[in-house]
């Protein structure tokens, strides 16, 4: 019990990260199938709400790294100290990260902007939507209308039009998809991701006027 505590102390988690979001990002950190390069798995353990690590940084980072997934998982998986130190120095040179030294001796590590949108990246990239045996024979269907007035909304629509081409999705207007199993969580995730959750509308319906047309882009069905 006291060895346990005192790996508690070693690292601070900082929550800014939505449940959500969080839920997936430490799925996609500890998955028995993990297919993340170290790189990958820094960024995701960092962005759980930043850290703050006691001692050097790097030594620092990899005892938090330990007891987070002691203390969180019980489980303990193998990642060699040097390909950790490698790819810290490499996400702070390419500005992924922040490290910043407070008054009691303590380092933060924090993503940077360019940080987070890879994060992004790396997330939406392992997205998937599981596919039942069977079709429940219903439709769910995605609206989305969202606001041309930033750089911001316009890299977020281009990529959740991407996402969505990618897993399959069909379009029957412009912003209106639709897809055959259930995707609500995924969507939602991917809205979350881009702050868009807002101007995301997604419904389950059992009949659309054009379902012949549609379910020719499902033959499986």
């Amino acid at each position: 019990m006291k060895n346990t505590q005192s790996k508690k102390r070693n690292y601070k988690k900082i929550n800014t990260t939505s449940t959500g979001a969080r839920e997936r990002i430490e799925s996609f950190l500890c998955s028995d199938s993990l297919s993340a390069t170290t790189a990958k798995f820094l960024i995701a353990f960092i962005s759980m709400g930043g850290l703050m690590i006691a001692g050097a940084t790097v030594p620092g980072l990899i005892k938090a790294i330990g007891a987070f997934r002691r203390i969180q998982y019980g489980k303990r998986k193998h990642m060699a100290v040097k390909k950790i130190e490698n790819s810290f120095s490499y996400l702070k040179k390419e500005q992924y990260i922040k490290v910043t030294k407070e008054h009691n001796g303590q380092v933060q590590v924090k993503l940077t902007n360019k940080g987070k949108k890879r994060l992004v990246e790396y997330s939406l990239s392992s997205l998937e939507i599981r596919k039942p045996e069977k079709w429940d024979g219903k439709w769910r269907v995605l609206m989305f209308d969202i606001p041309a007035h930033s750089k911001a909304y316009d890299y977020a629509r281009d990529a959740l039009r991407n996402k969505i081409k990618a897993l399959g999705f069909h379009q029957i207007q412009k912003s209106v998809w639709v897809y055959p199993y259930e995707c609500e969580d995924e969507l939602l995730f991917i809205a979350e991701m881009f702050k868009v959750q807002n101007y995301v509308e997604i419904m389950t319906v059992e009949k659309i006027l054009h379902e012949k047309v549609v379910r020719k882009n499902f033959p499986w069905l």
